[in-house]
């Protein structure tokens, strides 16, 4: 198996979740209920801690440390797709995203579990077990607010269309793609974004919502490549602050 292809795909992952779980954490102490504030926390820790591990598998690749990984890059040397770095917005915004997003990250943990590459496939076990409760809280906000009022079905909706181009981007494929197929690594992008739309489908239809035709919707790339928006790099500056003040300080 060629490292660059396994490195890519696991530089993509923790990306993503590194940069959510950040974005979740903003929702501390500013979540619409004390429920929601928890959870979302209790996600962000979640994510970060995923994060954490694949930066780990990296590390053992012959990547640096996890945390000058994670704190010292720049936003063009980040590979997560452009979706997770948006700012939170009002709560149904943020809402949709935890849900499309988290419905790919389950199926895609779910896929990795078979990976022929043995840690990965440990560790997608482990994840795809935190990643059930991530799903069940998405799924049932989505349900309930998605089938309530004529504002919380208005408002989901909007954020729906708004959302569905950067979703798209979850999906970028890997210039490694065939490889990782053939190797038994990684189903590839194409599978993960089938079962993702069948799953989408499954809730979005036991709802007062609808999905617009994807044959219309323009995906959002360029994330998997380093291409941003320009919320990313403060994002990471902010994120970053405490560890450069003294990045040889042990804590």
């Amino acid at each position: 198996m060629n490292n660059i292809a396994l490195k890519e795909l696991l530089y993509k992952i923790a990306d993503d979740q590194l940069i959510l779980g950040h974005r979740n954490s903003e929702w501390t102490g500013m979540g619409p209920l004390l429920e929601e504030d928890i959870a979302f926390s209790s996600m962000a820790q979640d994510k970060v801690g995923q994060s954490l591990a694949m930066y780990t598998l990296l590390h053992s690749l012959g990547e640096g440390d996890p945390d000058t990984v994670a704190f010292t890059r720049r936003g063009n040397q980040f590979h997560n797709c452009v979706l997770v770095e948006l700012p939170n917005g009002e709560y149904d915004f943020s809402l949709v995203r935890h849900f499309l997003f988290d419905t790919a990250e389950a199926i895609r943990f779910e896929l990795l579990s078979t990976s022929s590459y043995e840690p990965l496939a440990q560790l997608a076990k482990k994840i795809r077990g935190e990643l059930r409760y991530h799903t069940l809280h998405a799924n049932t906000w989505i349900r309930q607010l998605g089938s309530s009022t004529e504002e919380s079905i208005a408002r989901i909706q909007a954020s729906l269309n708004f959302s569905l181009p950067f979703a798209m981007g979850i999906f970028e494929a890997s210039p490694h793609e065939n490889e990782l197929i053939e190797s038994g690594v990684f189903a590839g992008e194409k599978e993960l974004k089938q079962r993702w739309l069948a799953k989408v489908e499954e809730i979005i239809h036991q709802t007062d919502l609808h999905l617009p035709d994807l044959n219309t919707v323009e995906p959002v790339l360029g994330g998997r490549v380093g291409k941003h928006s320009e919320h990313l790099q403060p994002l990471l500056d902010e994120m970053s602050e405490v560890f450069r003040i003294d990045p040889t300080a042990e804590w």
